[in-house]
């Protein structure tokens, strides 16, 4: 008896609805990365990308614990001499609520082109508003 081998080609992808209001961001994270690779799936591969779409929305209003939005750091660098920025969570979560979980969840996948193509399976709304009516993605209820 051989192993089964998932192809890329067969396989099907579902679509999910993540509402984000109220929701703790690693958490989140980690439930939506494990959703992307698809180890959700009995046909799960490791080198394969098996995993499904998820469409997140209200990330403006997930929650973070602790002291995290004023202890919490991101940083950024230039590539310049001095050029190193640097933003806590608050702040992050002020501006750019959407790149707080995209960041979190590139975390938790792998670090090579196939976690790129997994990521771009993930769409991250500020809002309640989203194009991707058309898919008719299924609403997806964590913890």
């Amino acid at each position: 008896m051989k192993t089964y081998q998932a192809k890329e080609s067969e396989m099907e992808r579902d679509w999910y609805l993540i509402d984000a209001e109220g929701q703790v961001l690693g958490r989140m994270a980690s439930e939506i990365a494990r959703r992307l690779r698809g180890k959700h799936k009995p046909v799960y591969t490791p080198h394969v990308d098996t995993g499904d779409f998820i469409v997140v929305v209200n990330a403006d209003k997930m929650v973070l614990t602790g002291k995290k939005l004023k202890d919490k750091i991101y940083y950024h660098h230039s590539g310049y001499p001095g050029g190193l920025k640097e933003k806590t969570a608050g702040k992050m979560m002020q501006e750019k609520p959407c790149d707080v979980l995209w960041l979190a969840v590139k975390g938790m996948l792998p670090k090579n082109s196939l976690g790129r193509r997994m990521l771009k399976k993930m769409k991250v709304y500020a809002g309640n508003d989203h194009h991707h009516e058309a898919q008719c993605p299924k609403v997806l209820q964590l913890g």
